[in-house]
């Protein structure tokens, strides 16, 4: 799908001595939440964390000078950061899963992002510290207000455009991909729905991970107050598996009955977000019940990043 990108620095070159310089620029700009401030804040963590095979149109600020279209995935051949598709009109794709990743993945993906509009069709950049470009905030290179207009993918077929041949090691790595996926998709909540709710089917059990961009304590209370009054599940074939800490968010897990397909959770997801939604406006002090929850949730919680 792409070359490796040309003139990779020598170890002793001028070129070298800046890449190294803005790895570690990078790296002390770690931030704990560093995709706040975008609506696709949650569907970003998502991608970066657990979903498999998905793509999206990313819309750009309307102040970055975008030569060509941009589409984010969630991983692309080799876990490079980000390629040019050689076409008619050439398109850029960046990875949210990548093999070499800085302390602020913000950074490396505005990076990546802005690579692509300068690289060569059919250059691929590994790592976004190798992208010699002026790194801008990611909240300047996309649209704040634009959410992801998501594709769910069941494969990787679209690694490759569609009526070409891959070479046989492409497409036995994109095979080999494929053995290994499992099926996923995002609930289609209703449009003021908080978060985002992905599904997928494990093997064994479903699994409901519902990214919240709630502030990670006040989320905590209202689970709390949910699994004190018996109201912290999704109805039957679910229970509550406990909780994971990621990029500033917190993320609830429920286990489920894999029996049931993704759309048939969609009513009871919704009914579980009005009730979080009511706990989480209540600041009324917590029971001694509610208290007990909080402290066994908050003891069966993740941190992943």
């Amino acid at each position: 799908m792409g070359k490796s990108k040309r003139n990779s620095p020598k170890p002793d070159s001028n070129r070298a001595q800046r890449l190294a310089e803005r790895r570690a620029e990078q790296a002390s700009r770690g931030v704990t939440r560093p995709f706040a401030g975008l609506a696709a804040e949650c569907d970003l963590v998502a991608l970066r964390e657990f979903v498999p095979s998905a793509t999206a149109t990313l819309r750009t600020a309307p102040g970055f000078a975008a030569k060509r279209p941009v589409t984010l995935a969630t991983v692309l051949p080799g876990a490079v950061a980000a390629l040019v598709r050689a076409a008619a009109e050439p398109v850029g794709f960046v990875a949210a899963q990548v093999q070499f990743q800085s302390e602020n993945p913000a950074a490396d993906l505005a990076a990546a992002i802005a690579w692509t509009q300068a690289a060569e069709p059919g250059e691929s950049l590994n790592s976004a510290a190798d992208a010699e470009v002026a790194t801008e905030a990611l909240t300047e290179v996309l649209d704040p207000s634009a959410g992801l207009d998501l594709t769910v993918h069941q494969d990787f077929n679209w690694w490759v455009p569609e009526g070409v041949q891959p070479d046989p090691q492409v497409a036995s790595t994109i095979e080999q991909a494929n053995q290994a996926i499992m099926p996923s998709d995002r609930l289609r909540l209703d449009a003021d729905a908080i978060g985002a709710a992905w599904w997928v089917d494990a093997g064994e059990k479903a699994h409901l991970r519902w990214v919240r961009p709630e502030d990670e304590d006040a989320l905590m209370l209202a689970l709390a107050r949910l699994h004190a009054s018996g109201g912290l599940h999704l109805g039957e074939g679910s229970r509550f598996a406990g909780s994971f800490r990621t990029h500033g968010l917190l993320v609830p897990v429920f286990d489920l009955d894999r029996e049931q397909h993704a759309t048939e959770w969609v009513k009871p997801a919704t009914e579980f977000g009005a009730r979080l939604s009511e706990a989480l406006a209540s600041d009324a002090p917590l029971t001694p019940d509610e208290r007990r929850s909080r402290d066994g949730l908050r003891s069966r919680q993740v941190t992943l990043r």
